[in-house]
């Protein structure tokens, strides 16, 4: 087919400028810095801030860090119709962010933003994809992206905010829609039972190449596939089905199932990191789980070490020339879409320098330090993963937060589990998971000496359905949302018991 051609031209040629920003990564981030700094001198946030007056990168640090509470009012002027605030050019989309500790937030997106980031990113992950996999022809068949709702922002027709995967689906350039299922129609659908079953049924009879999606949402919708078409996996209902595209959690503890979803060697997955504020990194490696930092997207980074973090507060922050190897760090952002020092809420940690390729390691926000064990996203799915894979389970989702001390007992933190298949035996599978996060992290495992401040897991097992309960409950239901997988309080854990024991007692 003459596109393919067309296609994979196209990418070798885009190939050529990824390597270009591995080996002058600071010369483009500078580059960008220039550009931000004028484009933003002209807004009136940047004049408010004094923008106008930054010459250097130590002078840009003095602009304040912010987090989103911090630009909400300026994002709230933005919805009623303001222009010229945090952007020059203007801004008439809203991404509703999939954040895991508050309520949703609403991430402004500009013509730059989606155009020169987010849809940059789907081209760039086709195009290694493409280098990694030569004479591959994925343009013969459809690519199934499970994506999320748009409502419309009443103040306009062309004004709206939803997930950012409609924001995307809704604007799609046409080389990528001609290849895209299923319908705007159905891949817009807001109400996630009906979405499944129409999505099911509407994308069986495809000849699927591709899958992009959140893991578990995918999941949901591949065993609604093969239920509605009596099939045993997928490649029984897709036979050309080579690529599962997939971020948004980690996807370790799903590998398992997904072999058993799709029993083909050469399948392959990709891992990326996109979010609501941008799209970040991408799995650029074959048989490596790290990812690319991609510098050339419209984002200026800077990065906060999390052993010096406190939040807007922190002092010490550096730019990607300072960075060190296997070191915790939160991100700090400054987009095309207006995002200015932003605080991510993202943890990564740089595996490489030249290039730089990285691991997310958690949320600023997602650890649990109540005893000092400061355990990490990171720890846990790699812990876990192995307890999964040592007891033949397979988790649906899963969420932990601590016990508090209380006269003669020691603390301990409680894991809530539903799983989709049950481990052999569940005694093993609390033992390796605190055997692994012993062996990966000293503090736990000081802590866990002997007993003295942290006593065992405490494992809990709840019925399915629980936690998308708890996501509808919170006005999360959806495909980019994601459960908290470690909270310092135990609020998030109550809610969910408490909807478990109200499913059981109906």
């Amino acid at each position: 087919m003459p596109f393919n051609s067309i296609f994979a031209w196209m990418m070798k040629k885009r190939i050529h400028q990824i390597e270009l920003f591995q080996k002058y990564p600071h010369e483009v981030q500078q580059e960008l810095f220039e550009s931000f700094v004028q484009k933003g001198a002209k807004t009136e946030y940047g004049k408010s801030v004094g923008l106008d007056t930054v010459n250097s990168y130590e002078d840009f640090k003095k602009i304040p860090i912010q987090t989103y509470e911090d630009i909400k009012p300026w994002i709230d002027r933005l919805m009623a119709g303001e222009q010229g605030l945090l952007w020059p050019t203007e801004t008439k989309w809203f991404a509703k962010s999939s954040g895991t500790t508050s309520r949703s937030k609403l991430i402004p997106v500009t013509k730059e933003s989606l155009e020169d980031c987010h849809y940059k990113g789907g081209k760039d992950l086709l195009a290694m994809y493409y280098n990694n996999h030569p004479n591959r022809k994925l343009y013969n068949g459809k690519h199934l992206i499970i994506g999320g709702s748009a409502q419309i922002n009443h103040l306009s027709a062309d004004s709206y905010f939803g997930d950012l995967s409609a924001i995307i689906v809704k604007n799609l350039p046409w080389w990528a829609e001609i290849r895209r299922t299923p319908s705007k129609e159905i891949a817009l659908m807001s109400e996630w039972q009906s979405k499944i079953e129409r999505m099911a049924r509407s994308t069986m009879e495809e000849d699927v190449y591709i899958i992009a999606g959140v893991p578990s949402w995918t999941m949901v919708l591949a065993n609604k596939v093969l239920e509605l078409s009596g099939k045993s996996n997928l490649k029984e209902v897709w036979p050309n089905l080579e690529l599962f595209m997939h971020g948004g959690v980690n996807f370790e503890p799903y590998r398992e199932q997904f072999k058993k979803l799709i029993p083909d060697p050469k399948m392959n997955y990709v891992e990326t990191y996109n979010a609501s504020e941008g799209f970040f990194g991408i799995q650029d490696q074959v048989d490596s789980d790290e990812m690319l930092l991609m510098l050339d997207y419209g984002t200026f980074y800077e990065f906060i070490p999390m052993d010096k973090y406190d939040g807007v507060h922190s002092t010490e922050i550096v730019s990607i020339a300072d960075v060190e190897l296997n070191k915790n760090y939160a991100v700090v952002i400054t987009t095309n879409g207006g995002l200015w020092r932003y605080i991510l809420g993202d943890t990564i940690r740089f595996t490489s320098r030249t290039p730089y390729r990285f691991k997310i390691t958690g949320r600023t926000k997602s650890f649990i330090n109540t005893f000092g064990e400061e355990l990490i996203v990171e720890n846990a799915e790699i812990a876990v993963a192995e307890a999964c894979k040592r007891t033949s389970a397979q988790i649906r989702e899963f969420t932990a937060g601590p016990v508090f001390m209380k006269d003669e007992h020691t603390g301990a933190h409680q894991w809530v589990f539903e799983f989709v298949q049950y481990p052999d035996d569940l005694s093993r599978f609390e033992h390796v998971l605190d055997e692994k996060l012993r062996e990966i992290n000293s503090d736990y495992d000081a802590k866990r000496y002997h007993d003295l401040i942290l006593d065992k897991p405490v494992m809990t097992v709840v019925g399915a359905g629980a936690f998308d309960a708890w996501l509808r409950a919170n006005d999360k239901l959806g495909g980019q949302n994601k459960i908290p997988r470690l909270s310092n309080n135990r609020r998030v854990l109550e809610q969910i018991l408490q909807i478990a024991e109200e499913e059981i007692s109906i």
